[in-house]
């Protein structure tokens, strides 16, 4: 094989007396590096997607959540939170509240999903407020009886986008509408209860900034009038992975009349939707490595026509059609390999590049704040394989026609 590579190194090296050969060899070359490096930033790209949605889903909201399957609400909750602590995998429970409402101030609005919460409980299962302004938590905390009576709005952080969709700041007074009304004599008409913006949280993470907000347990149980009532218990686990079977074994403790969903179910249509974009990436952005194959079939072919008089003179030397083959594979190899290793470098670099320089997006379509690239080592083993695979194929038919070559009739007229 040392005199195949040496020939076709030669031939790749070598001076053109047709120059379009050397130009369309180039073009090959090119070809396929921008068709490699394309892969590796668009999978980079996808891989990141992903991986920052998962990672924002499990860190901040509950891994799997109890609820009544008759969604009357959940009664006598505090031996229910003792009764799941004790499941296995499982690392905390918090009871909530969850009610949508209209959060207002003056002539701006912005529906919302508010919960009441417990935030010593509620941090340990999801970590949304761990992103909150200073102050906002202990608002949160819940006070006793005589002081929640003494006058003073209660307390309600929202997530920065809503704060900024309704024009509040901290310390203004927001008006949240519950359709969980009073009956009247028209009928059942909406309740207003006034609260203090008592902070805001950023995530990164559009739906949870723009849709949330959080009130005290027992602000949010008077709001609804659902006294000392949870609408669902939200559970951490230490196997996120595993949550589905940890999930089975939650509701056995937990009794009948009792249901749970996990975040892998919530979010089963977005992470499928991620995979189909990959895959569709994949296959489109390919398709540049296969143009650039085409350029290979031609410069090779290309080169044949040039060469047959060499290829005449090797054979009548004694070299046979299996080396002249051979020759033409291995260059085609070669062409291959260097746009290869050029594409993954530019690639790699490029998608290096941007996961150190944030590239902004917008929150409100891709749900994220910044453009996210994680680059993965099996991605570059598979688009080399891939790319050193159709390239090759397009070898063969010009190693072929080289290998078909008759010596006595390409030098009959030299």
């Amino acid at each position: 094989m040392r005199f195949e590579l040496g020939v076709a190194a030669r031939y790749l090296k070598a001076k053109r007396r047709q120059a379009v050969v050397g130009i369309v060899t180039v073009i090959s070359i090119t070809g396929v590096a921008a068709g490699v490096a394309a892969l590796i930033i668009a999978l980079a790209i996808t891989n990141g997607m992903r991986r920052d949605l998962e990672d924002k889903l499990v860190d901040s909201s509950a891994h799997i959540q109890l609820m009544q399957a008759d969604k009357m609400g959940i009664k006598e909750w505090r031996p229910l939170l003792a009764r799941l602590e004790k499941v296995p995998h499982v690392v905390a429970a918090s009871p909530g509240l969850w009610e949508q409402v209209l959060v207002a101030r003056g002539a701006r609005d912005g529906g919302a999903l508010v919960q009441g919460i417990l935030p010593g409980d509620e941090m340990k299962v999801s970590h949304i407020l761990d992103h909150a302004t200073p102050g906002a938590i202990e608002a949160l905390k819940p006070v006793a009886e005589g002081a929640a009576a003494s006058g003073a709005l209660p307390p309600i952080v929202l997530g920065s986008d809503l704060a900024d969709t309704v024009g509040a700041r901290v310390g203004d007074t927001v008006m949240l509408i519950s359709p969980q009304g009073e009956l009247s004599p028209i009928g059942e008409i909406p309740k207003y209860q006034p609260f203090r913006l008592a902070g805001t949280y950023h995530t990164g993470f559009y739906q949870y900034d723009s849709l949330m907000g959080f009130l005290r347990l027992a602000d949010a149980q008077k709001l609804f009038d659902e006294p000392d009532l949870l609408s669902v218990i939200g559970i951490r686990v230490d196997a996120p992975n595993k949550a589905p079977e940890i999930a089975k074994a939650i509701e056995q403790a937990a009794g009948k009349g009792y249901m749970t969903t996990n975040w892998t179910e919530d979010n089963r249509e977005l992470f499928k939707a991620l995979r189909l974009e990959q895959i569709v990436t994949f296959i489109v952005i390919g398709l540049i490595v296969m143009v650039a194959a085409l350029n290979i079939l031609i410069a090779l072919t290309m080169m044949v026509m040039e060469k047959t008089r060499d290829i005449a003179v090797m054979m009548s030397f004694g070299v046979e059609p299996g080396q002249v083959r051979r020759i033409f594979l291995m260059q085609g190899l070669l062409i291959s390999v260097i746009g290869t290793a050029i594409g993954l470098v530019l690639g790699y670099m490029a998608s290096w590049a941007g996961s150190h320089y944030h590239i902004p997006l917008s929150p409100d379509v891709y749900s994220i704040d910044t453009l996210p690239f994680a680059p993965r080592l099996i991605d570059g083993v598979i688009v080399s394989v891939v790319s050193i695979g159709i390239s090759l194929l397009a070898t063969l038919y010009p190693a072929w026609a080289a290998a078909k070559v008759l010596p006595a009739e390409a030098l009959r007229y030299e």
